[in-house]
C-alpha cells in the first residue's frame, strides 16, 4: 500500500507540471505540383513571430529557398499563432521539408507525378464495400435482399435488390448516397478516362479485363440502381434500417432479423412520397424528387458512359430515364431515409438541385429543348447551395452539397445563362471563401459530421468555375489535390469524418 501511494503522488506530480509549448507545420499529404499553389500552415501553442520560413533540401541538408512572406492568421482554437507559409515560387522537383520557428515539417515531394494513382486508389474503398459479392470476402452478402414496406400494393413481397455499396461499417443501403457516388464516378470519368487504368475484373478481383476499373464500379453500381427501379414509377430508397446497428460482424455473416428470419433478407423502402418512420417520429418525406432526380441524372448519363461497353444494358437504363424524372415532376419534394430505433436518418431538405441535374442529362442525351427550360426553372429555386456560408447544418440537410447542373448549365451555348449560372457557382465560392479568411487552412466549411463531403464539393465548385470562366480569383482557396482526377465522396458517413486535406 506504501509504495502504491508513493506512485500515485509521483504520477500526480508529473501530471502538474506545466506541458512544453509546441509548434507544428502541416502540409499537403499528396504533396505538390511543380506549378501548382504550394502552401504550409504554421501552427503553435505560444505566441510566435514568424519572420522567415525556410525550404531545405531532405537529402543533402542544404535550405534552397529562404522565404520572407508568412502570413498570420492569428489564433486557432487552442493555437496562439498560425501562419501560412507560401512557396509557390518554387518549382524545382525534389524532396524537401520546411522550417518555421521551431518547428519543421514532414518530408514531401514536389514533381509531376505526385497524384499519379490516386483516382484509382479511392476505387479500393468502393470494392471493399460491395454488396453482394463481395471481393476482398471472395463470398457473398445479403443475398435474400428483400421484401418492400411502405408500397400500396406490394407491400410484403419479395424484390431482387442484390448488389450496390454497404453505406459505412453498417451494411445499410440508400439510393440517396450510392446514386450520387456513382454520378460522381462516371463524372470523373468523363472529364479524365485518362486518369484510370484496368487492373481488375468487373468482380473486383485483381487481372484485367479490358474496361477502365472505374468504369467496373460504375456498372455495379448502375445494376443496382437498375434493380432498385424495377418498373416505371417504382423507385427504392433504402435497404436495411437501423435495427442492423447490432455489434460488429463481416457482411457475410449478418445474422440481423428484420422478422423475415435471421440474415433472410431486409426491408426494401418504396418510394411513397409520404413521411415514414424516424425512431418514434415520423421523417420529413414531402415528395419523390430528391430520388427521383438522382435515378434520371444516373441514367442518364450512364447510358452514354456504358455505351461502349455494355450497349444493351445502355440502352435499358437510358430508356428508364425520363420515366424516373417524370416521377420527381409528379410528386416534388424530398425522400428522407427512414430509421426504426433512432431519430438518427439522412435528413436530406432540398431537392431543386437534383432535378435540375436530371434534365440537364436528359436535355445533354437528347436535345430536347424543354429539359433546359426545366433545368433553368429548377436552378433558378436554389441560385446558391444552402450550406455555402453557413456555420452548421443537420446532417446531409443540403445534399449532395454541390449542384452539378449549375455547372452545367454554365456551359451551355446560350451566353445569357452561362452567365446566370457562372455568377451562382461564383456566389457559392465567395460566401464560403468570406469565412475561409478567417482560418489558417482556408477552410470555410461547417465543421459538423461528415464535413470533408462539404470540402470536397468545394474543391470541386472552385475547380470547374475556374475551368468554366478562366478567373484565377480562388485558386489558393481551391489548391488541394487537384480534383484528384476523381471526386468521389464516400458512399456513406463512418469513412469521410474530417475537416481539411491539409494535416
Amino acid at each position: 500500500m506504501k509504495n502504491n501511494y508513493w506512485l500515485l503522488t509521483i504520477i500526480l506530480a508529473l501530471v502538474a507540471l506545466p506541458g512544453k509549448a509546441d509548434e507544428w507545420i502541416r502540409i499537403n499529404q499528396l504533396s505538390y505540383l511543380p506549378q501548382s499553389v504550394k502552401v504550409a500552415v504554421f501552427m503553435s501553442e505560444e505566441g510566435t513571430d514568424v519572420k522567415s520560413y525556410a525550404l531545405v533540401d531532405a537529402f543533402t541538408g542544404k535550405t534552397v529557398q529562404t522565404f520572407t512572406a508568412a502570413k498570420p492568421t492569428g489564433k486557432m482554437e487552442g493555437m496562439k499563432s498560425t501562419y501560412r507559409l507560401d512557396f509557390s515560387n518554387f518549382q524545382e522537383p525534389g524532396t524537401y521539408y520546411l522550417k518555421a520557428g521551431k518547428a519543421a515539417s514532414p518530408r514531401f515531394p514536389i514533381n509531376a507525378q505526385v497524384y499519379n494513382g490516386t483516382a484509382d486508389f479511392l476505387l479500393n474503398y468502393m470494392r471493399q464495400q460491395r454488396c453482394g459479392y463481395n471481393p476482398f470476402l471472395k463470398d457473398s452478402c445479403h443475398v435474400h435482399d428483400g421484401y418492400i414496406v411502405y408500397h400500396p400494393s406490394k407491400t410484403g413481397q419479395h424484390i431482387d435488390v442484390r448488389g450496390g455499396w454497404h453505406d459505412a461499417t453498417d451494411y445499410l443501403q440508400y439510393t440517396t448516397t450510392s446514386a450520387n457516388a456513382i454520378y460522381q464516378m462516371m463524372f470523373a470519368y468523363q472529364e479524365n478516362p485518362e486518369a484510370f487504368s484496368d487492373a481488375y475484373d468487373a468482380n473486383g478481383h485483381p487481372g484485367a479485363n479490358g474496361i477502365p476499373d472505374i468504369v467496373d464500379e460504375i456498372k455495379w453500381g448502375l445494376d443496382w440502381l437498375n434493380r432498385m427501379n424495377p418498373a416505371p414509377g417504382e423507385l427504392y430508397n433504402q435497404i436495411a434500417d437501423d435495427r442492423d446497428h447490432a455489434g460488429m460482424r463481416l457482411p457475410n455473416e449478418d445474422e440481423v432479423d428484420y422478422g423475415y428470419g435471421p440474415g433472410k433478407g431486409r426491408p426494401v423502402y418504396f418510394c411513397s412520397g409520404e413521411p415514414q418512420v424516424r425512431g418514434q417520429f415520423m421523417n420529413a418525406t414531402t415528395g419523390v424528387a430528391s430520388t427521383a432526380g438522382k435515378f434520371a441524372s444516373c441514367f442518364a448519363l450512364g447510358a452514354q458512359i456504358l455505351k461502349d461497353f455494355y450497349p444493351e444494358f445502355a440502352a435499358e437504363i437510358g430508356a428508364k430515364a425520363d420515366a424516373a424524372y417524370q416521377e420527381g415532376v409528379k410528386k416534388p419534394g424530398v425522400c428522407q431515409t427512414a430509421s426504426v430505433k433512432s431519430p438518427y436518418i439522412y435528413e436530406e431538405d432540398n431537392w431543386v438541385d437534383d432535378m435540375e441535374l436530371g434534365a440537364m442529362e436528359l436535355y445533354k442525351t437528347t436535345g430536347d429543348a424543354k429539359y433546359l427550360a426545366q433545368a433553368l426553372e429548377y436552378g433558378r429555386r436554389e441560385p446558391v447551395t444552402p450550406w455555402m456560408g453557413v456555420d452548421s447544418a443537420r446532417h446531409y440537410q443540403w445534399y449532395p452539397f454541390m449542384n452539378m447542373g449549375h455547372y452545367h448549365l454554365a456551359k451551355v451555348n446560350n451566353e445569357r445563362i452561362s452567365k446566370e449560372f457562372i455568377r451562382n457557382l461564383r456566389t457559392g465560392i465567395e460566401r464560403t471563401y468570406q469565412k475561409a479568411v478567417e482560418s489558417p487552412f482556408l477552410h470555410g466549411i461547417p465543421y459538423i459530421w461528415c464535413s470533408n463531403n462539404l470540402t470536397t464539393a468545394m474543391l470541386t465548385q472552385c475547380r470547374l468555375y475556374r475551368e468554366t470562366t478562366g478567373d484565377e480569383t480562388y485558386t489558393e482557396n481551391g489548391s488541394r489535390p487537384p480534383r484528384l482526377a476523381l471526386r468521389l465522396q464516400p458512399v456513406g458517413h463512418q469513412h469521410d469524418c474530417g475537416t481539411s486535406a491539409l494535416r
